[in-house]
């Protein structure tokens, strides 16, 4: 269970005494505050504090003293073309603090965004829970034969129980080693920071990230595609969900000109206009590469 009974008498706690303001309010957002939305078997993503709200990014972009305007409209509008035309700075009037439980392995990954403040828990001061990322069934895969970096065919029957009983007790084990290495009262033994060296890749670790909407937004663009590996995946459609709450329009400008948007490169344009002009154009004709090729044909078809 990602959070224990303590942990969520705290949260309601927290809930329990809100404060008046006269800061910019996302009620979307005030709905998910300290709350914990649960990932993977252990993880979990909560919204710590936050800034600004969609007002927040037109008030940047017009430099104005109000809210906004006094028509949504007119606001979808401009956050649109600020979309739309890549502008970033409005966005980034925006921030989000995040307190994130997950698999250390994972933590790797997310932390090449490094347009972020990142506090993470201290395995040289406190000693970490006996808690391991282990895969659902569905998630036990191959190596995919045409990508390098991506899952292939599901493993099935005695494959399947032989690699997670082989995750299972690794883990297992690895931690019984940390505990015994640790300095007790009985014991020399070895320094936190020392001890935690052999524990594995899949134990889970905790942090405080804080970052703009404009990184947030890029940070999503890449991690909640379908491409993205499904252990960090899952967190970024976790946090996405947050975000539509929080900034409706600047999330569905995303959703629209980002993740359900595609670029072309000037060879993509010229074969989109032959082909509009009634020319057959190939891969022979087009001069793009191979992979090049194949991403066109995924979009425009052959």
């Amino acid at each position: 269970m990602p959070l224990s009974p303590e942990h969520r008498a705290e949260i309601e706690a927290a809930r329990a005494t809100p404060r008046q303001t006269l800061r910019a309010v996302s009620e979307g957002m005030e709905a998910h505050l300290y709350r914990a939305h649960e990932v993977l078997d252990h993880g979990f993503v909560r919204v710590i504090d936050y800034m600004g709200d969609d007002a927040a990014i037109v008030q940047a972009a017009r430099v104005s003293y109000g809210a906004g305007t006094k028509h949504v409209s007119n606001d979808e509008g401009l956050i649109r073309y600020l979309m739309r035309h890549w502008h970033s700075t409005p966005f980034e009037m925006c921030e989000v603090k995040l307190h994130v439980k997950l698999p250390v392995f994972v933590a790797r990954q997310w932390i090449r965004h490094r347009t972020a403040n990142v506090n993470e828990y201290s395995a040289r001061y406190s000693i970490l829970d006996r808690e391991f990322y282990i895969p659902e069934p569905a998630q036990l895969a191959a190596q995919s034969k045409v990508n390098n970096q991506g899952r292939g065919a599901v493993l099935e029957g005695a494959e399947a129980a032989r690699v997670l009983a082989m995750l299972k007790s690794d883990a297992a084990q690895m931690y019984d080693h940390y505990e015994e290495m640790l300095s007790q009262e009985d014991q020399q033994g070895l320094a936190r920071e020392l001890a935690r060296m052999n524990l594995p890749m899949n134990i889970y670790t905790q942090w405080y990230w804080k970052t703009d909407l404009h990184n947030l937004f890029h940070f999503l663009r890449l991690r909640a595609d379908a491409h993205a590996q499904y252990e960090i995946r899952v967190y970024a459609e976790a946090i996405a969900r947050v975000v539509a709450d929080w900034v409706p329009l600047a999330h569905a400008a995303f959703e629209d000109y980002r993740m359900g948007g595609t670029a072309l490169s000037a060879k993509g344009v010229a074969v989109l206009k032959r082909r509009l002009a009634g020319e057959a154009v190939g891969y022979e004709q087009s001069g793009m590469s191979k992979g090049e090729w194949r991403e066109f044909e995924a979009v425009w078809g052959a």
